[in-house]
């Protein structure tokens, strides 16, 4: 029977859900949330905490926002679901794509809608070999990714993501995808004399191409800033090179935009801070800022010519039931209207200056090694030795005792080890920002201590 009490719901979810990421042992005591406003969330148990990752990096308006719900409400009654498959279009998808014609880096001209961030970067790489395959190229099949890269779990998005802890149980993984380092500032090794971490990292890119072969290598991607990998902000030196190697080889490069849109970082998509454009673009997440489930790639105007010339028996024969699903696009388009409207873009410039500046204050204390970010993305790197940069070791799980400390005192995030990650909504408030940087203040120290 249907029942509200959290004895009784946390039972239910224990006998029956399978979570992301699943292991009963680490479910114990979880959060049951049933209510969202601005940047908090409540629970089950009627505990309010600031949303330090907005949800799961894409609540970028906020919680509770009654115009998004309207706008599905009014499009679900009107036309909720019709096929997007060729000879069939429906009226949000079609000026959905339109609008992002022009916010998106203008060398991208056509979209394709999916439901995620793993399938947009599956369609990116499909995408990629059918181009060289339309170009009479088929052996340029391969994928470099990077370190600490997160692309998504599905079989292909988890060979090209970064994390070697995603990979085990499910080997092998999909052949030709192989991987080079990240420009991580704090951590980099391998630059040689006079050169910077972003040269250096680049320099690293055309060495993998030229070792796997540029007749063999069908595209990079990338995240402008790397998310789940800890945060990791690049030099401002590192796109503008990679850009550079990928058009000198005849590599496309994906930009993996799921996190970093929609004015996460400061601006509408982030690596237009470096004047950089990509062959293809995808995108999730903010979108919709989480209230349905939507994503898709953006591509540019070769990719288009050679999906058009082809003939069709040798189409893009590329395809999900809900894509460009009506209610999703329709709420797409109310939430972009959202963020214009209230220029969410530029205020995640300013919160999130606030944000890096008022963490930065936290540098002094014992256990701190960096502290990074861009726009409303930031993170709080801790260490065993602050000279060495050696890591805690990680049966202290240090990371763990931070992030518990911070929920304790009203602030629910995640972590990568011992990386403390930060994303709030693009609607966090000054005083909610400063809260959140006294509670780390005091959660560091303590979860440290407690190691």
């Amino acid at each position: 029977m249907p029942t509200s009490s959290p004895r009784d719901l946390a039972s239910l979810d224990a006998a029956h859900l399978l979570h992301p990421l699943h292991h009963p042992t680490e479910h114990e005591g979880a959060h049951i949330w049933v209510k969202g406003q601005g940047a908090t969330i409540t629970d089950a148990e009627g505990r309010t905490y600031l949303d330090g990752l907005s949800g799961l990096w894409n609540v970028n308006v906020g919680h509770g926002r009654t115009e998004l719900a309207a706008a599905a409400a009014e499009q679900m009654a009107t036309l909720a679901f019709t096929t997007g498959y060729t000879g069939s279009a429906s009226v949000p998808a079609i000026r959905l794509a339109a609008r992002l014609r022009e916010v998106a880096p203008p060398n991208l001209v056509m979209t394709f809608f999916t439901s995620g961030g793993a399938e947009s970067n599956e369609s990116a790489f499909k995408t990629a070999r059918f181009y060289w395959k339309a170009l009479g190229r088929p052996d340029k099949v391969k994928i470099i990714a990077r370190e600490h890269a997160y692309h998504g779990v599905t079989l292909a998005a988890m060979s090209a993501t970064g994390m070697s802890a995603y990979w085990p149980m499910f080997e092998p993984r999909v052949p030709g995808f192989v991987h080079t380092v990240s420009p991580y500032p704090y951590r980099f090794q391998g630059a040689r004399p006079g050169e910077t971490v972003g040269q250096a990292a680049a320099r690293l890119l055309e060495e993998t191409i030229l070792r796997e072969g540029p007749e063999t290598v069908a595209a990079f991607i990338a995240e402008p800033v790397q998310g789940a990998g800890g945060v990791i902000v690049p030099p401002d030196d590192y796109f503008p090179r990679i850009r550079e190697v990928c058009t000198r080889h005849q590599v496309l490069f994906i930009a993996d935009e799921v996190i970093t849109g929609f004015g996460r970082t400061g601006t509408y998509f982030a690596l237009s801070r470096w004047k950089v454009e990509p062959d293809i673009m995808a995108f999730a997440k903010g979108i919709t800022s989480g209230y349905l489930p939507l994503g898709g790639i953006m591509v540019s105007e070769p990719i288009r010519q050679a999906m058009s010339s082809v003939p069709p028996e040798k189409r893009w024969m590329h395809a999900f039931t809900y894509s460009g699903h009506p209610t999703c696009c329709a709420v797409a388009l109310k939430n972009l209207e959202i963020i214009e409207r209230e220029g969410l873009v530029e205020r995640s410039a300013r919160m999130g200056e606030r944000l890096l500046k008022g963490l930065q204050t936290l540098a002094s204390l014992p256990a701190v090694g960096d502290v990074r970010g861009l726009g409303l993305m930031c993170a709080v790197e801790v260490v065993a030795d602050e000279a060495s940069k050696a890591p805690f070791p990680p049966a202290q799980k240090v990371g763990e005792k931070v992030r518990r400390a911070a929920e304790e005192r009203g602030l629910f995030t995640r972590i990568r080890g011992d990386v403390i990650m930060l994303a709030p909504p693009l609607v966090i408030t000054e005083a909610q920002v400063d809260r959140i940087v006294q509670i780390l203040g005091e959660a560091i120290p303590a979860g440290v201590k407690a190691a």
